[in-house]
């Protein structure tokens, strides 16, 4: 028996029970883990209010698919040589309900293992996939930024914010980041922000862009939001500027920009991290440039607050509250409780 996180309806953070479960019996291809930690992601927010675009949920379910661990039981045809062995999951999976990490043990399957990330403890480990990958496919694998590009990053004190911050300055370009909580503004330019916009109800996201630029505008846009933002994010991008949109924290109606895109000759492009972690080829490159650049200090994971298992309700309302500037983590088991985090700090 081990606890781990269920829930039976849609709604509220409250919906979330833990309970105590019997472990299941591994199939082919599966490992299970002992849980160090898992990181809070906004998708799971979404899947248990019933809003995540990209699939429903069957009940009971489990949630989540990001957590550092020790692998405890391999399967028969699974290596055995992994017994043992500290682990990080590749949030790849599409089954939470068998596969969702939030818990004391999890089985994952043997394709969502990944390499610990060297030299970070349980804490900052947990932190590093969902935001890493979902920064570096339009950064570097579709974007290509180039020294010297501006980058608009909105919606920038996520934990995606702050890897595409990262992400910016290591490929040598110049990042505007923008956030609705003036609190947040030093903040996000001790994390990389080349500059900050505030965004109020009278703020004019293009001029503002077009003022830092010298009119020039921004060659990539990141932007979780959407909805009737996306004219001023067409109005601050450069001739043949992308905009990728990976999220839809706006459920209102987006007007397609029809003037500028045609003006400027504009590419609007959807992504999701799937696009990386379902193509072999694609994750192992985003892997290698990834592990390369936390071995060397280029990418330090930021952790905004570490979270109990017992604490897993009051996790997802401070998520829902938008108060974080960084990575919310789960800490689950005592080998994680005194380690260092990312920082250097204790969590």
């Amino acid at each position: 028996m081990s606890r781990a996180v269920r829930f039976y309806e849609t709604g509220g953070p409250e919906v979330l029970r833990l309970e105590d479960l019997a472990d299941d019996a591994l199939r082919d291809g599966e490992v299970r883990l002992r849980i160090l930690a898992f990181g809070l992601n906004r998708s799971e927010c979404q899947l248990r209010d019933g809003s995540y675009p990209m699939m429903g949920a069957r009940f009971p379910t489990r949630l989540g698919r990001e957590a550092c661990g020790i692998v405890e039981e391999v399967a028969a045809n699974a290596p055995a040589d992994l017994v043992g062995r500290r682990v990080t999951t590749i949030p790849k999976v599409v089954d939470v309900q068998r596969y969702g990490v939030y818990g004391e043990r999890a089985i994952v399957p043997l394709a969502a293992l990944a390499p610990w990330p060297e030299p970070l403890d349980p804490i900052g480990a947990t932190a590093v996939w969902q935001q890493y990958l979902t920064a570096y496919g339009p950064l570097v694998e579709l974007g290509r930024l180039e020294a010297g590009q501006w980058v608009l990053v909105t919606a920038a004190a996520s934990s995606v914010g702050h890897a595409a911050l990262q992400i910016v300055n290591a490929l040598g370009g110049q990042a505007i980041a923008t956030t609705r909580d003036a609190a947040k503004a030093a903040h996000l330019r001790a994390a990389g922000a080349a500059h900050v916009i505030v965004v109020g109800a009278d703020t004019d996201i293009a001029a503002e862009a077009m003022k830092i630029t010298g009119d020039a505008g921004v060659s990539l846009v990141l932007d979780p939001v959407a909805g009737p933002g996306l004219e001023r994010l067409a109005a601050a991008a450069a001739p043949g500027a992308t905009i990728f949109l990976y999220g839809q924290l706006d459920p209102t109606p987006a007007p397609f920009p029809v003037v500028p895109v045609l003006r400027k000759g504009l590419a609007f492009r959807g992504y999701t991290l799937w696009e990386i972690v379902l193509d072999e080829a694609l994750l192992a490159r985003a892997q290698d440039w990834i592990l390369t650049r936390i071995a060397d200090g280029t990418l330090r994971p930021k952790i905004d607050r570490v979270f109990e298992l017992d604490e897993i309700v009051e996790a997802h309302r401070y998520m829902e509250s938008n108060r974080q500037m960084g990575k919310i983590v789960v800490r689950v088991d005592r080998d994680a409780a005194g380690a260092r985090n990312a920082t250097g700090e204790r969590p």
